[in-house]
Parts: structure tokens; sequence; C-alpha cells
């Protein structure tokens, strides 16, 4: 009853999280049900054995579905196993009228519930609190310990006496268990909360992608990668052309629905990397390419893609565009500050060669040092599609002319 109150008043503190009420209920019922066995004799027979055990046991279907919701995972049929194997045995004549029997009946219905728990606690998919191989390990012995007193107890066959002496043993053993397990999954919530709030810290806050201290902690496993892979570096700043504008004449929450819309366009595009919001209108990529070519058709494929579709803001059309700076190194060579300066004077060079344009610096340029003034001579200004398209045109009115 006093762990049913502790979820009980932690679910109030967050009800969203149906985890914390369906293990108070789970603990509700078990101390309801054991509460009555234990008025054997002071109530009626059917109120103290099948009643009590049945609500005992829906415990623990309880508690499965509590593991179940904490992952956001819908309740399965078997978390009903423990409640429905007892009151599948509990009715025959050979087990109601038998004391020995009833006990066995319960172990088996125990041991299912203990799967049934580790099994909602070891299939979690993506979820891998260090804790949880531990936890499914005690449900798991829980499981082995309940089916084992039936199985000792079945051949045997102990008198009444010498089946409570069983019964009791194996309620205290499981008791223990629940112990450990209660520590062991508060250890699981702890590692869920800090993880989440690891992310939280990595995570841009209006975007939903990684934010500068995420992105730079991505750095070094791309680089690793590259250098596996025989490919290259590439780091990619973008940056929304005239964004003031934007905010002045559609307001701050339409300038947010352009970021937004960006960020989560530009990051479909960059599946193998990483794609973060710097600061502000900015974002960045790292990622690995094969060469130039490959670095140049990812910034263009973005650029089109953002430029074709018209973000709504539900209230307005608002059109906007962005310019990229790309820069290029080799794995060996790669370095986080100097790649990430060179985009940035990149980036510089398109917006001085009139945005909502791409310009890339390849190895050598990426690894010269700054000059004192950005060069806006500098770099390979990739052609636009637009331009592509005008150029093709003009060509073929020179050659009909």
């Amino acid at each position: 009853m006093t762990l049913a109150l502790v979820a009980f008043m932690a679910w109030r503190h967050n009800v969203r999280n149906k985890a914390y009420f369906y293990w108070g209920t789970g603990f509700l019922l078990s101390g309801v049900g054991f509460a009555m066995a234990a008025l054997r004799g002071q109530i009626p027979a059917i109120l103290s054995i099948e009643i009590a055990n049945t609500i005992a046991l829906s415990g623990q279907s309880a508690w499965v579905a509590g593991y179940l919701a904490l992952d956001r995972r819908k309740l399965e049929w078997w978390a009903l196993l423990p409640p429905l194997v007892w009151l599948g045995g509990v009715f025959l004549p050979w087990v109601n009228d038998d004391y020995t029997n009833r006990v066995i009946l319960f172990n088996l219905a125990s041991a299912a519930g203990a799967t049934a728990l580790a099994m909602a606690v070891c299939m979690a998919g993506k979820q891998n609190e260090g804790s949880r191989g531990k936890l499914g390990a005690i449900f798991v012995i829980q499981g082995v310990l309940c089916f084992g007193t039936a199985l000792a107890m079945a051949i045997l066959g102990p008198t009444d006496a010498e089946a409570v002496n069983f019964a009791g043993s194996a309620a205290m053993a499981t008791g223990f268990l629940l112990i450990l397990a209660c520590a062991l999954t508060c250890l699981v919530i702890m590692e869920r909360s800090e993880k989440y709030l690891r992310m939280l810290s990595l995570t841009d806050s209006l975007t939903s992608v990684l934010n500068r201290r995420g992105l730079f902690g991505r750095f070094d496993a791309i680089r690793e990668r590259a250098f596996n892979s025989n490919r290259q570096v590439a780091v990619l700043l973008f940056d929304l052309d005239h964004f003031k504008r934007v905010n002045d004449r559609f307001g701050h929450q339409a300038g947010d629905v352009v970021l937004t819309v960006f960020a989560r366009l530009a990051n479909q595009f960059v599946p193998d990397g990483a794609f973060g919001r710097m600061g502000g209108e900015e974002f960045a990529a790292f990622t690995t390419v094969a060469d130039q070519t490959e670095a140049e058709a990812l910034a263009e494929t973005i650029r089109a893609e953002f430029c074709r579709v018209p973000v709504s803001t539900g209230d307005a059309i608002v059109p906007a565009t962005f310019s990229t700076g790309v820069a290029l190194a080799s794995a060996i060579e790669a370095n986080m500050d100097k790649l990430v300066s060179a985009a940035d004077r990149a980036l510089y060079a398109a917006k001085a060669a009139g945005r909502n344009c791409t310009v890339i610096f390849g190895e050598a340029e990426a690894a010269a040092p700054p000059p004192p003034q950005p060069d806006q001579t500098s770099g390979e200004l990739v052609p636009t599609l637009d331009d592509q398209i005008h150029a093709l045109r003009r060509v073929g009115s020179l050659s009909r002319g």
C-alpha cells in the first residue's frame, strides 16, 4: 500500500506518464489481494481464495502494463496471463478442493507474470538503459523460482502443512526480488531522465535539430567514418537570406516557421551526417562525400527543394531563400575549426555573389589560412539550376540563329 501511494503521488506529479499509474494500481491490487487472502477463515472462502488471488495476480498484469507504458508501447494480451492462468484452473474440482494444488497453480500463474514482466522489460526496441538487463534478469529469476516451486511440489506431493512452508518460502523470496526490482526500476527511470536531459542539452528547442554543441560533438565520429570509407569530410553552412526582412514584414512567428521548415527539410538530406542550428538563421551540416561534385549536388538539392516548396504560415506565403558555403578536406587533414572557418568564408562569398547560391572551397582553399579581408572572388560559384536552364536556352537560341 505504501508503494502504491508513492507511485500514485509520482503519477499525480506527472500525469502524462501512465507508467506510474499502472504501477500504483499494481501495488494496490496486490496489497488488497494479499490482505483478503490473510483474512481466510474470517471472510467467505470465495473471497479469500478465488477472488483474493485473482486480484493479487492482476497486480502483476498492471505492473506489466506499467513497463509497456514506460516505453510508450500498447498493452499486449500476454499481460493478462497471471489472472487468466489462475482463473483457468482454480475452479477445477481437484484444484479447488486441494490446498497443495492451489499453491502449485498460484506459482504457475506467478511464473507466467514474471515471464511477462521480463518480456515487457527486455523487448524495448531502441531503449537501452544499462540497468534494464539486470531488471529483466530479476524477473527471469522470479519466474524460474515460482516455476521451480510448483514443479517441486508436483513431484514431492507435500502435505498441507508442508505446502504452507513451500508457499511461505516462495513468497519471501519473491518479496526480496520485488525489492530489487523496485530499486532497478528506479535506476532505469533515472537513466532515462538523464538521457532525456542530455538530449535536451544537445537539441535546439525551436527546430528540434542539433544545437551548436550537439553538432560539434558529432564531428569526430564523421571524420572517423570518412577515414574508414576513404571519403572526404564536408562542412556546409546555410544562412537564410534577408531573414531580418522576413521577421519585420511577416512577424517573428512567421520567421520561426521558416526556420522550422528549413531545418526539417534540410535534415532529411543529411541522413548519414549531422545537421544542426549554429544560431539565429544559420545552420550547418557535417557529412562525408566522395568528392566536390557530390558536395555541390547535396547543397544544390537542398537549395532547389527549399525554393520549390513555398513556406506557408497559415496567414501568408513567405518567400525565403538561403546561401550556402561549403568546405572540403580529406579525412586525415580534416580539422573542425578550420573547416567551419573556410565554410564561413565560402558563405560570405556566396552572399557577395548575390545570395541564393552555393560557393565551394576545395581542399586547397579550405586548408589555406584566411586572408586579412574576405576574398569575394575566391571559391567556385556553383551555377544554380535557374542559371543552368537560362544558359541552355541561350545556347539553343544561338544555335537556331
